[in-house]
């Protein structure tokens, strides 16, 4: 059979013997990929030494979904909205590592000004439409980005007006009222979004088959006429494939795009949780999975890169972790006396 099982459900196998891809391309996926999982490990460790404090999500195992479709997107360019687990959605925008870890650290400095945290990531110059704390919350959000960007084409007559909106959320929101609202909406007006399901079966503590009465999320794209299609998400090539083909279409006006993504999370649902609902068996079957180990013996395989290139890039990224807690570390909080700013907002 041409797919690895999971527990209840087939993950479907991608072939990346024709995948076509450079080195240099090769080399932006790795490091992407080694930069979300070493700024999340880096997360884990401030937070249990008591620098780092509120709720924390991580996202240690999903590094390829992100990654995969982030970095097919035109950077500062395409809109994207996060969740509550959005600190790697931010570093694949290319928001700096220092802004997302000194926000996290509540710093004046941090790309939110200290005011969001951890699950409220925004910025503005990397198209970074924010994290969400509440489930839904960015769906509509990527939408009105979606919708501005066909307005304006087909309204306004700019016709180089293409942006593409990207809303990530999870498996459970998919129950969720938000989801099939835009979902109807956006293939209604053929709008330039692609919702990115990041299934990574449980929503806190509720097992995704527990909860759904159909958990093929991509299949309830049908219902609205809208493409809709299966990754494996720990697989970064296929992610970058599925994603490259939903942006393509977005561009030439065909609509929206519903991508459900396979996925797993290494970690508890937050830091505080002890993780103890899932079964062991589960966890050891996609670690096997480990989408940096799969895409570390791709590159090598393919002679993309040696071990001594990638031992390279590994420490490069080790650097500029330590450096954005040194950089959080050191940063100012912000001043009593701006208590109001920004919540209006400014002229330029």
């Amino acid at each position: 059979m041409n797919a690895v099982k999971s527990n209840e459900r087939t993950v479907p196998k991608f072939d990346s013997s024709s995948v076509k891809i450079t080195k240099e391309e090769g080399l932006i996926l790795y490091e992407d990929m080694v930069l979300g999982r070493f700024f999340e490990d880096k997360c884990a460790e401030m937070y249990y030494r008591g620098r780092m404090f509120g709720f924390v999500h991580l996202y240690n195992g999903q590094e390829a979904i992100s990654t995969g479709v982030i970095k097919s997107l035109r950077q500062g360019y395409d809109y994207v909205s996060s969740t509550y687990r959005d600190h790697v959605h931010a570093l694949s925008t290319g928001v700096p590592a220092r802004e997302v870890m000194a926000e996290l650290f509540g710093k004046s400095t941090g790309c939110s000004k200290g005011r969001g945290g951890s699950m409220h990531l925004f910025s503005a110059e990397h198209k970074l439409l924010g994290g969400y704390a509440f489930i839904g919350e960015g769906i509509p959000v990527a939408l009105g980005a979606g919708f501005t960007s066909k307005y304006r084409r087909d309204a306004l007559g700019y016709q180089d007006s293409d942006h593409v909106s990207v809303s990530f959320f999870g498996d459970g929101t998919s129950n969720n009222g938000q989801f099939f609202e835009c979902l109807n909406m956006a293939a209604l007006w053929k709008l330039p979004v692609i919702f990115v399901v990041e299934n990574n079966k449980w929503a806190i503590g509720m097992a995704h088959e527990r909860s759904t009465s159909q958990p093929e999320i991509y299949k309830k794209a049908s219902v609205f006429g809208m493409e809709g299609v299966e990754v494996d998400g720990m697989d970064v090539l296929a992610v970058r494939e599925a994603a490259q083909k939903a942006i393509a279409r977005a561009r030439a006006g065909e609509g929206p795009t519903l991508i459900e993504c396979l996925t797993y999370r290494f970690r508890g649902h937050s830091l505080a949780d002890p993780d103890e609902l899932r079964d062991q068996e589960e966890k050891e079957f996609w670690a096997q999975r480990d989408p940096l180990k799969m895409f570390t013996k791709f590159m090598l395989e393919r002679g993309l890169a040696t071990e001594a290139e990638l031992t390279a890039v590994d420490k490069k990224i080790q650097d500029v972790i330590n450096e954005a807690v040194e950089f959080a570390e050191k940063s100012p909080e912000p001043s009593p006396d701006e208590l109001y700013r920004f919540v209006f907002a400014e002229d330029e």
